[in-house]
C-alpha cells in the first residue's frame, strides 16, 4: 500500500476499507447506493497499533485545555525526534471538526504537539462531503476512536445563519449548511433550555450537535463503526473569552 506524507492513495484507500468500486464522494453524497450496511468492510482490527479509546482521547484533550486555560502548557511531541519518528506514519488519537476561525486552532487550546489530533477547520464546522471523506480517512485508515465537533462563541457563521444574513460569495454555501440547525424540526430537545434558539450561544450550540448528526448520517463508513462501538462523536463549545472547552453531553 503506497504512502505519501503519511497518507495513503485515494485508490489503495478505496480498497484498503473494501469500496474499490465507489469512489468517496458517491459513497457520502449518495447513501441509497449502498442499502445493506454489511456492504461496508472496515478493518478487522483497528490500524493503530496501540489505539487510544475514545474515552481515554478525551480526557487527554481534556488535560490538555485545562493546561492551556490555566497557562500551564507542556508543548508536547513538538521536539526533532517527534518530527521524525511522525514522518512516515500517523496515529491521531482524536479527530476534531472545527471552525476555521483563526481564533480557535485546535493544537493550541488542548496544548497538543505533532502527530497528536488530525485536524478538520472549515468555517461553521460543517459536515461537507469533503471534511466528511477526511474524517472517513482518520477513523477507518487511522484507528482514530473520537471525533470532536468543535464550536465556538462568536462564531460568524453561525451569526450570518442566525440573522439570515445573505453575503457575496461562496460564504453563502457555508451558512446553507448551518440553517436547518437553526429550524425547529432540527433543534435538540433533550435539554429543555435548548429548545428555542434565542441567541448566538444556544444556535453554536445547536449547530454543533446538528453537524455531529450529520457525520453519521452521511456516512456509511462513520455510521458502521459508531454501530460496532469503534467510534463515538462527541460536541464540544470553545469559550474564546477565556479558553476553556466545554463537552456537550
Amino acid at each position: 500500500m503506497s504512502k505519501i506524507n503519511g497518507f495513503v492513495g485515494r485508490r489503495n484507500f478505496l480498497k484498503f476499507v473494501g469500496l474499490s468500486t465507489l469512489s468517496m464522494g458517491t459513497l457520502t453524497a449518495c447513501n441509497e447506493i449502498i442499502t445493506n450496511r454489511s456492504e461496508i468492510r472496515i478493518p478487522e482490527n483497528n490500524p493503530n497499533p496501540n489505539p487510544v479509546s475514545a474515552e481515554e482521547a478525551k480526557r487527554r484533550l481534556i488535560a490538555g485545555n485545562r493546561r492551556f486555560v490555566n497557562q500551564n502548557r507542556q508543548y508536547p511531541n513538538q521536539s526533532k525526534r517527534r518530527l521524525q519518528s511522525v514522518s512516515n506514519k500517523q496515529y491521531p488519537y482524536a479527530a476534531i471538526l472545527g471552525c476555521a476561525d483563526s481564533r480557535v486552532p485546535p493544537e493550541i487550546i488542548f496544548d497538543q504537539g505533532l502527530g497528536d489530533i488530525f485536524v478538520v477547520r472549515v468555517a461553521g464546522n460543517i459536515a461537507t462531503n469533503e471534511t466528511i471523506g477526511s474524517l472517513e480517512y482518520a477513523t477507518a485508515n487511522l484507528g482514530t476512536q473520537l471525533i470532536v465537533v468543535l464550536g465556538h462563541k462568536g462564531c460568524g457563521a453561525v451569526s450570518a445563519a442566525f440573522d439570515n444574513q445573505p453575503d457575496d460569495g461562496n460564504i453563502n454555501s457555508v451558512v446553507d449548511d448551518i440553517r436547518p440547525s437553526l429550524s425547529p424540526n432540527s433543534r435538540t430537545r433533550r435539554n429543555s433550555n435548548r429548545n428555542d434558539v434565542n441567541d448566538d450561544n444556544n444556535a453554536v450550540i445547536n449547530n454543533i450537535e446538528y453537524q455531529a448528526r450529520q457525520l453519521q448520517n452521511n456516512s456509511q463508513i462513520i455510521d458502521k463503526l459508531i454501530r460496532d462501538d469503534r467510534l463515538k462523536i462527541v460536541g464540544a463549545y470553545y469559550d474564546i473569552n477565556t479558553g476553556r472547552v466545554r463537552f456537550l453531553t
